[in-house]
């Protein structure tokens, strides 16, 4: 009995150890993304209040506010000017120390950035913990999502954004597979030499569908409502999304079922309040509070 239970652990911990190391490959494939960027945010404000919502000043002012997946910091320098008493931003990648360089050119000083694997990551709790477009590239998203949970007071609340299994058909059937071809590549080549070219007639697509009238019929083609939000970026931010396409080891695209059922199977989140919007046609936002 004794040895079959040994058996059990060792298959546990080497299962563990596989899916760290996965996501350590997928952090730092993105720590070459990040890394390589202009100094400072990314993302507008209006990107990053988009991204967010329903959350708004007012959820954040004068509360405790943790990142899971914090990249470079472009959506944690956009956050403080929530004014949070805490913000804390972890990454399992190199980038946190360009985050901690866009961080430091701020004036808020009630930040801190930390290198850990935000799966395992555990904290006495803050007020509200996001974490936006990294749960779709863990081993195991749903071990992600347990941990921002697990890391929320009592009385608190949390927020998520994922790549939606709905609407992306186009991807997941012509993008996704040129990404399991690529992703091993050298970053650079899959920035200039794929993700540029690839970036040029989607940039074409977008700004000519956000010149036209929004006519019904358009609106069946794919990635419409995308192409609207992402046309008011210049070509840089297209390559950006292409490259952070390609460069990923892992990729899932998540149902909406399946987010449900994950809110459903958390018994400390409070059932009223929990939201799953639709984001941009190819994009869940979802989130809820904590009992307290």
């Amino acid at each position: 009995m004794r040895e079959a239970i040994s058996d059990v652990t060792s298959f546990k911990v080497m299962l563990c150890g596989m899916i760290n190391n996965a996501d350590q490959t997928t952090a730092d494939a993105f720590a070459n993304s990040w890394n390589n960027l202009p100094a400072g945010s990314i993302y507008t404000a209006e990107q990053f209040a988009d991204w967010l919502a329903p959350l708004t000043a007012d959820d954040v002012k004068g509360k405790t506010v943790l990142e899971l997946g914090c990249g470079n910091g472009s959506l944690m320098a956009h956050l403080v000017n929530w004014q949070p008493t805490m913000l804390v931003g972890v990454d399992l990648g190199s980038s946190v120390e360009t985050a901690k360089k866009n961080m430091s050119s701020l004036s808020f000083r009630h930040w801190r950035v930390e290198q850990a694997d935000l799966v395992a990551f555990e904290s006495d709790g803050f007020d509200v913990v996001y974490c936006i477009g990294v749960l779709h590239h863990l081993q195991n998203p749903r071990a992600g999502f347990a941990a921002i949970i697990r890391n929320v007071k009592p009385g608190g609340r949390f927020h998520t954004w994922v790549y939606a299994r709905e609407g992306n058909g186009i991807i997941v059937y012509l993008v996704d597979p040129l990404r399991k071809l690529v992703s091993h590549s050298p970053w650079w080549l899959i920035k200039y030499g794929i993700a540029m070219p690839l970036a040029v007639p989607f940039f074409c697509y977008a700004k000519f569908l956000a010149k036209m009238p929004r006519w019904k019929f358009l609106k069946s083609l794919p990635l419409y409502e995308y192409s609207q939000w992402i046309a008011k970026r210049e070509f840089a931010f297209f390559r950006h999304v292409a490259f952070d396409q390609l460069v990923t080891p892992q990729t899932t695209y998540l149902s909406r079922a399946t987010i449900e059922s994950w809110l459903k199977s958390e018994p400390r989140v409070v059932p009223d309040s929990i939201y799953i919007i639709k984001r941009n046609g190819n994009s869940w936002k979802f989130g809820g509070k904590i009992y307290g």
